[in-house]
This record gives structure tokens, sequence and C-alpha cells, in this order.
């Protein structure tokens, strides 16, 4: 299950206002109509399919109920990912961990 807070780049005790500012950020800086980088639309949509889930009160609560009830497997590769994505977030590019 991919982590939406992840990728909007917001804490899951985010307040709407600033999930809807950062997702707002991201939109102008992905949307492929001003970014020609290879995997901004692909960015674009992830971005934007996460804002819908995380914008509704009930959508959010929903995924936050099934995200926290998950097994995770191998923790130290889920830790290793969500700093991935923090400095992925901040231009940062981290090869992904081999096992």
């Amino acid at each position: 299950m991919e982590n939406l807070y992840n990728i909007l780049g917001v804490a899951p005790n985010a307040s709407t206002d600033d999930i809807k500012k950062q997702y707002r950020s991201l939109a102008m800086r992905y949307h492929p109509d001003r970014n020609g980088e290879s995997g901004a639309e692909a960015r674009f949509n992830s971005i934007q399919q996460a804002y819908e889930v995380l914008a509704d009160a009930k959508r959010r609560a929903e995924y936050n109920q099934k995200f926290n009830d998950r097994i995770v497997l191998d923790p130290e590769a889920e830790a290793h990912e969500l700093w991935r994505s923090v400095f992925k977030f901040n231009g940062v590019d981290i090869p992904p961990e081999e096992h």
C-alpha cells in the first residue's frame, strides 16, 4: 500500500488546509503542461489521487484505518522507503535498498 502522506509530503496529522497548500504547490510543479521531465505526468497523477483521498474527511479516515491496520512484513525496508520519500521530496534521489 502506497503511503499517500509521503506522496504529498505532509504529516499524517496535517490539517486539510496544509494538505491543500501542499497539493497546489506540487500540482503546479509537476503538471504535465509545466513540467517536461519524464515521469512528471505519472507523479502528477499520483499527487492528484493522494489529494482526492486525503482532502475528503471520510475517505481519509478510511485510508488511515486501512493503513494503520496493515501488517508490515519488512519494517527496515519500510523505514528506508519513508526516508527515500523524504529525500526525494527535497530533490535528492536515494537508490532503492537491494535485498
